[in-house]
């Protein structure tokens, strides 16, 4: 079987793990955002910038449903992992982190 770096080919190094191609999936994000949020938006551009993951990024205006409002008012920007059906807290990165600095993290989600 061919190898390039020393991984066997069909297979992706991703940090110290080596996974099958077939073992890699989406990860499904959530914003919660409002308009006007600069934080939000910043936070949003550099998440379609990421292209060492496979992002599926669902923004949420909180304006749009009471109980998001209620909790996040003044919490924006909110991110959330969907995982086995529920929402789990993303630690909010720095607003000065590069896009890089904020895969890094994300990888540690995978």
């Amino acid at each position: 079987m061919p190898h390039f770096w020393g991984v066997p080919s069909g297979k992706l190094m991703i940090g110290a793990k080596l996974l099958s191609s077939h073992m890699i999936s989406v990860m499904r994000l959530i914003l919660y955002s409002k308009p006007g949020c600069h934080l939000c938006e910043g936070l949003q551009e550099k998440l379609a910038q990421i292209q060492g993951l496979d992002i599926e990024l669902e923004v949420r205006d909180i304006t749009t449903r009471e109980d998001w409002w209620q909790a996040y008012e003044y919490e924006v920007p909110v991110l959330c992992r969907y995982v086995a059906g529920r929402e789990e807290f993303v630690p909010r990165p720095s607003p000065r982190s590069t896009v890089q600095q904020l895969e890094r993290m994300l990888h540690k989600y995978c």
